[in-house]
């Protein structure tokens, strides 16, 4: 699932799309995921044929690191960051796709805060249970 460079099928890095995430749980429209190797970047593409998708990146301690939206094309459109400041902000948004992304602090929306919300209470209850 996910991946730079996920159109073309294959990661900058040369990792097969598919192959540089795995899923911890999905929720509805949530998918909880893991990266396999390095540091845990959200995907900037997705091939879901859920296009509603949701994702919520973790990091290798099991923190939400981030939670990425997509648009109807599978590229993501807004990031919501957990795992760091920015602008004096946690968590703060990005709009934008890769180059395009905004560099600048967003305040979040209702839907935003709905999605904070309910990925911290998933995964609280999951965390708690499954991680070593």
């Amino acid at each position: 699932m996910g991946g730079r460079g996920a159109a073309s099928g294959v990661s900058a890095q040369g990792i097969k799309y598919g192959q540089e995430y795995r899923s911890v749980m999905t929720v509805d429209n949530i998918k909880f995921i893991l990266r396999n190797s390095g540091a845990p970047n959200a995907p900037l593409e997705t091939m879901s044929a859920d296009k509603g998708r949701v994702y919520a990146t973790i990091d290798s301690k099991g923190n939400v690191k981030a939670i990425s939206f997509y648009d109807k094309n599978g590229k993501v459109e807004r990031q919501i960051d957990l795992d760091h400041l920015h602008h004096g902000q946690v968590p703060h948004v990005h709009v934008g796709y890769a180059e395009n992304r905004s560099t600048d602090y967003i305040k979040m929306n209702k839907r935003d805060y709905f999605y904070y919300r309910k990925v911290r209470e998933l995964w609280e209850k999951y965390h708690t249970k499954n991680w070593a």
